[in-house]
Parts: structure tokens; sequence; C-alpha cells
């Protein structure tokens, strides 16, 4: 299985040359290597060979494909995924589909995972397939109360195979971080399954939404991408005071970064 070189649990885009090609038309370069991957993850998806490893080598491929157009990544704090012994809920706020496609291989190798993610991801031509070949816990966006109680559901389910489970509370992609849009599901999944939470902090606004298809948008190369994973957070009662520490975390992270949310 794909896994990446951590040295004292933390990741560093190795310095390395950029073509010019990939450096002129950062957009072009990638797309063209992101279609090859996900075709490929596609075919095999279709014929029920797409399992973890498969899963980690397509996430491999997609973060050096990055890097190979001059993004810089940084992940931090992945011990407190590999030394839990137990499944867990990770909680991280959302902001490109950036982390959809990496966090596999920075998360897999360690621990057994899969998403909350939205209906409409099953449903896209030819990724749909890899999809659903990773048992995702699937929500609507449209029936908050449906969508609670299947994630709880659903949830639950998982986490009791040993599957850890990714959940993104905040209502869509963005650019920013609002704590009021961050809802508590993450926390009261937890502490129905009786597994702690990870935060996870990322900060990827690197790849932009797109214009007309909001998965295919440009990059700013001159952005670090980030990822720090907080240590593990058990819940207590009705986990209100965890739901703070966890917002707590992203903030203070997304300051140590220097990045402008919406406040």
């Amino acid at each position: 299985m794909k896994r990446l070189p951590y040295i004292d649990s933390t990741y560093v885009t190795p310095p390395g040359s950029v073509s010019i090609f990939a450096r002129t038309f950062p957009e072009v370069a990638f797309y063209i290597r992101f279609a090859g991957v996900v075709l490929k993850a596609s075919q095999k998806a279709k014929r029920g060979k797409y399992g973890d490893r498969e899963w980690c080598e397509s996430s491999y491929n997609l973060l050096k494909n990055l890097e190979g157009i001059g993004l810089s990544v940084e992940i931090t704090g992945i011990h407190h995924i590999a030394e839990l012994q137990t499944p867990c809920v990770v909680i991280a706020n959302h902001m490109s589909i950036l982390e959809t496609l990496v966090l596999p291989v920075i998360i897999n190798p360690a621990r057994r995972m899969t998403f909350v993610v939205k209906d409409s991801l099953l449903k896209y031509p030819v990724f749909r397939h890899v999809m659903r070949a990773r048992n995702p816990i699937s929500v609507s966006r449209t029936n908050p109360r449906q969508d609670y109680k299947v994630v709880l559901d659903e949830g639950l389910k998982r986490l009791e195979q040993r599957i850890s489970v990714v959940v993104f509370p905040q209502r869509t992609r963005a650019a920013s971080f609002d704590p009021a849009q961050f809802n508590s599901i993450g926390v009261k999944l937890a502490a129905r399954a009786g597994v702690p939470v990870v935060p996870l902090a990322l900060m990827t606004h690197a790849w932009k939404n797109g214009k007309y298809i909001k998965e295919l948008g440009t990059f700013d190369v001159s952005q670090k991408v980030c990822f720090a994973f907080g240590p593990p957070i058990w819940v207590e009662g009705r986990g209100s005071n965890e739901h703070q520490r966890v917002i707590n975390f992203m903030l203070a992270k997304l300051n140590e970064w220097n990045f402008q949310y919406d406040r």
C-alpha cells in the first residue's frame, strides 16, 4: 500500500523541479493526469477490484501530480491517527475537492476510512464508480433531519466495522471558515459510537472552485496546502465542549497559517 514518507509525523513536499509546461499551464498539465488516474480507478472499480490498496495508489498519484505543477503540501500530526487503538471520527473543514482526493493516502495506510459525501458525487460520470466502491455515507444536503439520521445510523455501522469516518460539517465547500456553519454531527456520531474525535484543520484553497464545474477550478501554486491533525478528543455528555474544542483547533491552525477566513 502506498504511504507517504513521514519524518516525525510530518510530511513536506520534497524539493523538485517543475516542468516549463506545468509551470505555464498548470491546469492543463494536472487535469490530463487527473483524467488518467480517475479513468484507471473507475475501470478497476467497475470490475470490483478497487480496494484500500488501489484507493491509496490513486490518491498518492494525485498528490504527486499536484506537487508536479508546483503545489507545496505540508501534513502534520498523523500520529494522532496512527497511534489510536480504535476507529475514530475525523472532523474537518472543507475548502476544495483537493482534500477528498488526497486524504485517502494520508489516513488509510494508518486506519481504514470512508467519507460522508453528498449524493451527487455518486452520480458523477466515471467518478461515481470509484466513490461507490469505497462504501461512503451519502446525504442529500436538502433534508437535514434525514441526513442527520443517515449519518448517525450508517456512521455507527462503519465504526463498528472499525472503519473511521471523515465528516465535513460545513454545508458546502468554501474558501472560508465560519464556525456558525459548522454543525456538530461528527461529535454526536462519535458520542453514539463511543469513539474519539480527531480534529483536522486544512487549508486547500490553492485549488479554486470552478466557475462552471465546481470540481474543475484553477490553481494558485503560490498558496501552500496544509493538513494538521489534532489530538483525539473523547466526547462526554452532549458534546458541546468537545465541539467547541474542534472549532478552536481549526481557528488556531488557520491563524497560524495566516489564512484570512470570514469571521
